[in-house]
C-alpha cells in the first residue's frame, strides 16, 4: 500500500442503525476501487470487515474494522462501526480518531434509533448521511429528508437529489453543480440537461444550499445578498467550511447492494473533496507531568504522537495495537516511547490493516492509520511517543457498563485460566469490565448489554475453549438489629482434663452508624471478667460480625456491652472467653429485633421526554423512589433510589422501554431497612445459597 501525507488522508466513522448496510457499503467501496474482485455478503459470512467468528454467525458487526480504500489520488481510512447499542464501545474508538462520520441510513426505513444515536456520538465532528438502498421499491428519499430535518435540523440538507426513469432510481442532480448524472453500473454518466421534472426542486434546494454556504463567512453572505449568486471556488470552500464547522450536513444517496453498487463512486469522490483532511485535525494533547494542554501540529517531521485506539487479541496472530499518528513519522527501527506507562517500547512489525488482513509498512506518517504487532506494555487509549516529548492524548469517553453478572467456569480447575483469557479479551473491548468481589469473592464481568456478554461467552469457548456459565451476582446485604438485649454466654467445659471456664453477661442495642460492624464496651466491675480476657471477648466479637445470625450476611450497626460475668481461676481461658462472647452475640443478636439492610443505588435515568411516564412508573415497581426531574439539553433525567437487587436486569429492561433511546448511571447511596416480604425471599434464597456451597465443597 503506498505511503500518503496527512493532506491526501480522510479518517472516517461509518456509522448507522444496524442492518443499514455499513459492512456491506464497505463491501462495495472495495469492490469499485477492485481491491476486491467481487463482493462479500453478511449473510455468506464472507466480507472483508466481518471476520470474527462471532461475527460471521450473527451476521452483525460486533466489533470495529479498518477498511482503507485508495481512491485516486488520496486515501479513505474507513472505520466500519457496529450499529447494535450493546457494541456502542467500538463506535466510540472509531470516533475518537477519526475527523468526521459517514452515517447510513435506509431508504426504506428512514431514521431509526441507530440513527439518532449515531447523530449524538459524532457530536462535533463533520457529519455526512448516506440513504442506502436507493433501489428498494419502497424507498422514500424526500420522506428520509424530510425526517431528518425534523429530528436534526435545518442544517441536514441533500447534495445529491436522485431521479427515476420508469418508477426505478437512475441517477442524481447534483445541488452544488446543477449537473445531472446516470449511474451506469459503479460509474457516472453526465447528463445533457437535467430533468424537467427535477428542476424545482433543485432550485429549492440549490438556494437552500447558497444559504448555508454564505452563512460560513460575512464576506461571503455580503456578497450573496448583493448579487444573489457566488462563484464555484466561493461555493466550494464555503461548503467545505460549512461541513467542517458542522453548519452544513449533506445528504448523499445510493444503493450498496448489488453488483452496481449505484452511487458508491460518486460517494467516494464527495468524502475525498469535501471532508477535511487529517491535516486539518489539531488535537488538544496534554504533555505528561506538566499536565498543561497544548496544540500538536499534524507533520510528518515532528514528534512522534500516536494514539491506540483499538487492540486485538488474537491466540494464534498474537496482539495488535491499532493507532492513529498525529505527528511525526513512524518506521520499523523508530524508538518509541509509551507515555501513559512510562515504558520503551519496540517495534517487532509495522502494518496497514484492511479487516484482518495485513499490509507490511515500511513507514506510516502524521494523519495516517496502522497497527504495529505484539507490543509488550501498551494498551487501548495509550499514547506512543518519544522519551524526550512524552505526550499523552486524551482518554475515550466510554459509557458505563451497568449490566453486571456472575461469571464462573463449568470445568473444575479453569479458573485461573479463565481469568487470563477474560484478560485478553478486555484489552479487546474496553466497555467489559472484570473484578473478584471483594465481600462475595464472586468473579464478576460487567459490559452494556447481554449479547456483549454471550459474544465474551461464545470467545472465551472457541478462542480459548473454556466454558463458563452466567448468573446473577450476589447482593451484598447487611444485618442489624433495631432493639435492645440483655444475654449471658458460656462456655464452659469442666469434666475431666484440663477444663474450659468462660460467662459473659452483654448487652446489645443499635449503635447508630452502620458504616461500621460494631462497638465493643466494658463497663465490668468487681473483676468478674479480668481485664486480660477483654480482647478475647472483643476477638469473639469480630468473629461473629462477619455472618450474622439470621442469613449469614455481614453485621453492621451493633454495640455490644460486656458488663459481667464470671472465670474459672484454673479453667478459665482466651478461648474459653471469645467462644463464650460468640454464644452471647448470636443469643442477643436474635433477641434485638434483627433485621436485614440492603443497597440503595442513586440512579440517574437520562431519556426523551417522551419516556418519563413509563420509566417513572417503572420505578415504583422497582420499589424505587423518585427524587426529582430536571432537563439535560433536549431530554430529560430523572433522579432516583432504587434498591440494587431490583436494578440487575435494568439496562436491558430500559433498552426495551425506550427502543435503546435511554441511558443511565448508578451509584451507591446507602444502606437502607428492606421490608419484611423482601427479608423472607431474601432469607430464604440465602438458605439455598449456602445449601449449595456446602455441597459444592
Amino acid at each position: 500500500m503506498k505511503v500518503y501525507s496527512a493532506n491526501d488522508i480522510r479518517n472516517i466513522a461509518v456509522m448507522g442503525h444496524s442492518g443499514c448496510g455499513k459492512t456491506t457499503l464497505m463491501e462495495a467501496a472495495l469492490h469499485v476501487t477492485k481491491i476486491t474482485n467481487r463482493m462479500g455478503r453478511t449473510d455468506d459470512g464472507n466480507t472483508v470487515s466481518d471476520y470474527d467468528a462471532e461475527e460471521i454467525r450473527r451476521k452483525v458487526s460486533v466489533s470495529s474494522s479498518l477498511i482503507p480504500i485508495e481512491w485516486k489520488s488520496g486515501k479513505l481510512n474507513f472505520i466500519d462501526t457496529p450499529g447494535f447499542f450493546d457494541f456502542v464501545g467500538a463506535a466510540k474508538e472509531a470516533l475518537s480518531v477519526s475527523d468526521a462520520a459517514l452515517i447510513l441510513v435506509s431508504a426504506k426505513s428512514g431514521v431509526e434509533v441507530g440513527t439518532e444515536l449515531s447523530w449524538e456520538n459524532a457530536e462535533g465532528k463533520p457529519r455526512v448521511f448516506f440513504v442506502n438502498g436507493m433501489d428498494d421499491p419502497n424507498a422514500d428519499f424526500y420522506k428520509v429528508v424530510s425526517d431528518m430535518r425534523d429530528k436534526f435540523g435545518h442544517s441536514v440538507a441533500p447534495l445529491q437529489l436522485p431521479f427515476a426513469e420508469g418508477g426505478k432510481i437512475v441517477g442524481y442532480v447534483d445541488c452544488f453543480t446543477g449537473k445531472a448524472y446516470k449511474w451506469n453500473g459503479a460509474d457516472i454518466t453526465p447528463c445533457d440537461t437535467v430533468p424537467s421534472d427535477m428542476l424545482e426542486i433543485y432550485d429549492k434546494n440549490h438556494n437552500a444550499l447558497l444559504e448555508a454556504v454564505a452563512e460560513t463567512c460575512e464576506t461571503l453572505m455580503e456578497k450573496y445578498f448583493e448579487e444573489g449568486k457566488l462563484s464555484p471556488e466561493e461555493m466550494e470552500t464555503g461548503l467545505k467550511n460549512a461541513i467542517k464547522s458542522g453548519s452544513f450536513t449533506p445528504v448523499l444517496c445510493g444503493t450498496a447492494t448489488g453488483k452496481d453498487a449505484i452511487g458508491v463512486a460518486s460517494l467516494l469522490d464527495m468524502l475525498s473533496t469535501l471532508l477535511p483532511s487529517a491535516a486539518e485535525v489539531t488535537p488538544e494533547i496534554t504533555v505528561t507531568k506538566a499536565g498543561a494542554a497544548t496544540a500538536i501540529p499534524c507533520s510528518e517531521n515532528g514528534p512522534v504522537c500516536a494514539f491506540v485506539f483499538k487492540t486485538i487479541s488474537d491466540p494464534f496472530v498474537g496482539r495488535l495495537s491499532l493507532f492513529r499518528l498525529y505527528s511525526g513519522t513512524i518506521k520499523k527501527d523508530t524508538a518509541i516511547f509509551n507515555s501513559n506507562k512510562e515504558a520503551p517500547e519496540k517495534i517487532g512489525q509495522l502494518v496497514f490493516l484492511r479487516g484482518k488482513n495485513q499490509v507490511d509498512a515500511t513507514e506510516i506518517r502524521a494523519g495516517d492509520i496502522g497497527a504495529i504487532a505484539k507490543l509488550n506494555d501498551t494498551d487501548t487509549q495509550d499514547t506512543l511517543a518519544t522519551k524526550h516529548a512524552p505526550f499523552i492524548m486524551p482518554g475515550i469517553a466510554f459509557p458505563e457498563s451497568l449490566l453486571t453478572r456472575a461469571i464462573s467456569s463449568k470445568g473444575k480447575g479453569d479458573e485461573d485460566k479463565m481469568s487470563s483469557a477474560i484478560t485478553k479479551l478486555l484489552a479487546e473491548d474496553r466497555t467489559l469490565k472484570f473484578e473478584i468481589h471483594s465481600e462475595t469473592k464472586q468473579a464478576l464481568i460487567s459490559g452494556i448489554g447481554d449479547s456483549q456478554l454471550d459474544v465474551l461467552v461464545n470467545r472465551l469457548k472457541t478462542r480459548y475453549k473454556i466454558e463458563v456459565e452466567l448468573s446473577p451476582p450476589l447482593i451484598p446485604y447487611r444485618e442489624t438489629i433495631k432493639g435492645k438485649s440483655d444475654v449471658k454466654g458460656k462456655f464452659v467445659k469442666q469434666s475431666g482434663g484440663g477444663g474450659q471456664y468462660g460467662i459473659v453477661d452483654m448487652r446489645f442495642e443499635p449503635s447508630g452508624n452502620i458504616k461500621e460492624a460494631f462497638q465493643f464496651e466494658e463497663i465490668v466491675v468487681g473483676g468478674n471478667v479480668p481485664k486480660q480476657y477483654f480482647p478475647a471477648v472483643e476477638k469473639g466479637l469480630q468473629e461473629s460480625v462477619k455472618a450474622g445470625p439470621v442469613a449469614a450476611y455481614p453485621v453492621v450497626g451493633v454495640k455490644a456491652i460486656l458488663y459481667d460475668g464470671k472465670y474459672h481461676a484454673v479453667d478459665s481461658s482466651e478461648l474459653a472467653f471469645k467462644m463464650a462472647a460468640k454464644t452471647a452475640f448470636k443469643d442477643g443478636f436474635l433477641q434485638a429485633k434483627p433485621t436485614i439492610l440492603e443497597p440503595i443505588m442513586k440512579v440517574t435515568v437520562t431519556i426523551p421526554d417522551n419516556y418519563t411516564g413509563d420509566v417513572m412508573g417503572d420505578m415504583n415497581k422497582r420499589r424505587g423512589r423518585v427524587q426529582g426531574q430536571e432537563a439535560v439539553g433536549k431530554k430529560a433525567a430523572i433522579i432516583a433510589e432504587v434498591p440494587l437487587a431490583e436494578m440487575q436486569k435494568y439496562p436491558i429492561d430500559l433498552r426495551s422501554m425506550t427502543q435503546g433511546r435511554g441511558s443511565f448511571t448508578m451509584s451507591f447511596e446507602r444502606y437502607d431497612e428492606c421490608p419484611s416480604d423482601v427479608q423472607q425471599k431474601v432469607i430464604a434464597a440465602r438458605k439455598q445459597e449456602l445449601e449449595a456451597m456446602k455441597e459444592k465443597d
